[in-house]
């Protein structure tokens, strides 16, 4: 994704900790499963471009979500990082038009395709 360098936090909590963050940080008051805090927006981005930001996902909601999918935990939470850091990199399907959104969305599909052939088994992840 052209960061070979760049550093991430990944915090995972439950769907009252994520909805506390969400509440905080984005006056939405309700659990989700990903946000992302980009370190490279706004005031002061660019100042430490080896830090991409911050992904927060709920493993509640991952695994309510994977349920409801029928796929594995495992997959879901792996599908919801690669979303949390192609927000840090500044794909956005929110706050961008349609086509930004597709494009964001055929990026995730062409880099989990390759994560899920490297690493993640039909039932879970794939053990070297």
């Amino acid at each position: 994704m052209g960061y070979p360098d760049a550093e991430l936090s990944i915090l995972i909590l439950d769907n009252a900790g994520i909805q506390q963050i969400n509440r905080e940080y984005l006056q939405r008051d309700r659990p989700t499963n990903v946000i992302s805090f980009a370190m490279q927006e706004g005031e002061g981005g660019g100042l430490t471009p080896q830090l991409l930001g911050d992904v927060v996902i709920s493993a509640e909601r991952a695994a309510s979500d994977a349920a409801e999918a029928q796929v594995p935990f495992e997959h879901e939470l792996v599908f919801l990082l690669l979303h949390g850091i192609l927000h840090l990199v500044g794909y956005d399907h929110e706050r961008g038009t349609a086509q930004e959104a597709a494009r964001m969305e055929a990026r995730e599909r062409e880099i989990f395709a390759l994560l899920a052939a490297e690493f993640l088994a039909a039932d879970g992840y794939r053990i070297h």
